[in-house]
């Protein structure tokens, strides 16, 4: 019923900068909460930024004052810019949103397929 895909993972040195898309589609009536999580290698996924339909983003320690993140409800489309960027950035990189579906009234999560990210030192 809703997919996300993710875009703009890759390759790079470490103080280098990438931007993460995730691209929602389907059935969707509107997108409230969208946010970003990472997973490392041998690591539990964890909470990277969150942004509510207000525009009010939160960001984890790690990241704030590095990443930004964006949406843009037309597009049905969220962001990760990612700068100074670190080796232990280095992660999958998973978009999740919460989903209103067209004819229902509650909010479901989807999640992304994962984009890597791998930042060299």
């Amino acid at each position: 019923q809703v997919q996300l895909v993710e875009s703009g993972g890759g390759l790079v040195q470490a103080g280098g900068s990438l931007r993460l898309s995730c691209a929602a589609s389907g059935s969707i009536f509107s997108i409230n909460t969208v946010a970003w999580y990472r997973q490392a290698p041998g690591k539990q996924r964890e909470w990277v930024a969150i942004m509510p339909v207000d525009g009010r983003a939160n960001y984890a320690d790690s990241v704030k004052g590095r990443f930004t993140i964006s949406r843009d409800n037309a597009k049905n489309t969220m962001y990760l810019q990612m700068n100074s960027l670190k080796p232990e950035d280095t992660a999958v990189y998973f978009c999740v949103a919460a989903v209103q579906i067209i004819g229902q009234s509650n909010l479901n999560d989807y999640w992304g397929q994962g984009t890597q990210v791998t930042v060299s030192s």
